[in-house]
């Protein structure tokens, strides 16, 4: 089993199940490994990101370049004081959203350039990338009827947009498939969950018969 510091992300649209299946995960791998896991978000995963998360999810109006750099703000942050010591201290990281997002909703949605949004985010975190990326694609009308309770500012965009994220994420995946796994959405959460485990398990050299450990129900 590989026991350097390793890190994934989860990603896809709003809707997709990342919250529900990073945290299935998180437990399995706390479980089979016992190694640190630690479970974090973007925005959000420190004291600032919270603060920042809800500027830009449930404050008023904010620009798109201003909401872009927010973003990379929560970033740099994120990966300075929560992922890269951890990953330094040998740990499994597993983050809700990283830098695909921005690119996706930044870049892409808010049209500002996939290259000058990637670019800000390279520099923010002098670099870092996931070594694996799960990407849980669902179609944007299957991901808003999951929606409930109030939308935030995000959440509230056009279908347009949502349309062009999710094209953006493919797009990502195509460019560099070794660091992209891409997992429908649109299965029970049980099954997604499963065939997630075996993509990691395979990653991070876990033996096959423990991807069933504590199996999720749906």
């Amino acid at each position: 089993m590989i026991t350097a510091g390793y890190f994934i992300a989860i990603e896809g649209g709003d809707g997709a199940g990342k919250s529900t299946q990073m945290a299935r995960l998180a437990a399995w791998l706390r479980e089979v490994t016992g190694r640190e896991v630690v479970a974090t978000r973007e925005p959000g995963g420190t004291e600032l990101g919270e603060t920042l998360r809800d500027a830009v999810m449930h404050g008023g109006h904010v620009d798109p370049r201003t909401e872009a750099l927010l973003y990379a703000t929560d970033r740099a942050h994120h990966v300075a004081s929560v992922i890269r010591p951890a990953l330094e201290r040998g740990a499994i990281v597993i983050t809700d959203r990283y830098l695909d997002s921005s690119i996706a909703y930044q870049g892409y949605g808010r049209e500002l350039g996939a290259d000058e949004v990637e670019r800000l985010s390279m520099w923010a975190t002098n670099g870092l990338l996931p070594d694996l990326t799960v990407l849980l694609d669902l179609h944007p009308e299957a991901a808003r009827a999951r929606m409930t309770g109030e939308l935030d500012r995000i959440e509230q965009a056009d279908p347009e947009f949502f349309e062009r994220t999710r094209d953006a994420y493919l797009e990502r995946v195509d460019l560099d498939p070794a660091r992209y796994v891409v997992v429908n959405a649109d299965a029970d959460i049980a099954s997604i969950q499963m065939e997630i485990r075996g993509h990691i398990a395979r990653a991070l050299e876990i033996d096959p018969d423990l991807i069933s450990r504590d199996e999720a129900t749906a």
